[in-house]
């Protein structure tokens, strides 16, 4: 009989590693880091320009945790910009350009501008002037697709807010009226930018997001050393994006 010497083995529930006293409590850790000199971020993660990794979803994600992440340029100059546009607009303390249409469009432009951006509810202006809101509320047994939007939309008792309201007194003003929007105008009543429920309720549920000095999310995007560079950089650039990395396959 061949005698078979049997070596000690173990697996990963065998072993357990005792942790060393340490004086710093959890709470006292300080993860904050700096991407750039006027750049710093919460948590010191930044997500790879991989068209299988970096594109909105995982760049929104990140942001709200504190990192940020780097979209990738595997795809055409304007769909890039698109990818930032949708970090850059997914939350804010206070939108200050945001989506509007004009009362003339149709039912059928409102819904697609609204499924483009992924908003439930949309400003009309004419000549930057407030005349009304569109929301799903407004569209919900609408039928007629053709009609303008000012046959619909809501005119009367807009629930508007000046420049210079705190997210505290936007806050209490949502609440008191029941509604998810706020817009803000000046005193030519120009829409000046939005508040919305959503953006206080982020701002609670994600503290250590980063942010840039407009509340928004930070974003980046990558760039190559060729070709269109200089145009996907202008692009970026146009649409807000905080940082842009130059992408090579080769050093």
């Amino acid at each position: 009989m061949i005698q078979t010497e049997l070596m000690e083995g173990l697996t990963f529930d065998d072993v357990l590693l005792e942790p060393a006293h340490s004086e710093v409590l959890p709470s006292e850790a300080d993860t904050r880091t700096c991407l750039t000199r006027q750049i710093g971020l919460n948590i010191p993660i930044v997500s790879a320009a991989m068209d299988t990794v970096t594109e909105s979803h995982l760049a929104i994600a990140l942001a709200q945790q504190g990192g940020i992440g780097i979209i990738h340029r595997n795809m055409p100059v304007e769909r890039e910009a698109e990818e930032v546009d949708r970090v850059k607009r997914s939350e804010s303390g206070m939108i200050v350009d945001p989506i509007t249409i004009g009362p003339e469009k149709s039912i059928a432009d409102a819904r697609d501008l609204m499924r483009h951006y992924r908003i439930s509810g949309v400003p009309v202006t004419k000549d930057g002037k407030l005349v009304g809101i569109l929301t799903n509320r407004d569209l919900r047994f609408e039928t007629r697709s053709h009609i303008a939007i000012e046959e619909v939309m809501t005119k009367e008792n807009l629930i508007t807010v000046p420049v210079g309201t705190t997210l505290e007194q936007a806050e209490a003003i949502l609440h008191q009226h029941r509604v998810e929007k706020l817009l803000v105008v000046d005193d030519h009543y120009n829409l000046k930018g939005l508040i919305t429920v959503k953006d206080i309720q982020k701002k609670l549920k994600y503290p250590n997001a980063a942010k840039d000095a407009q509340g928004r999310l930070r974003a980046g995007a990558a760039i190559g050393a060729t070709g269109d560079f200089l145009e996907r950089a202008q692009e970026l650039v146009r649409r807000k994006v905080d940082v842009i990395a130059i992408d090579t396959a080769h050093a």
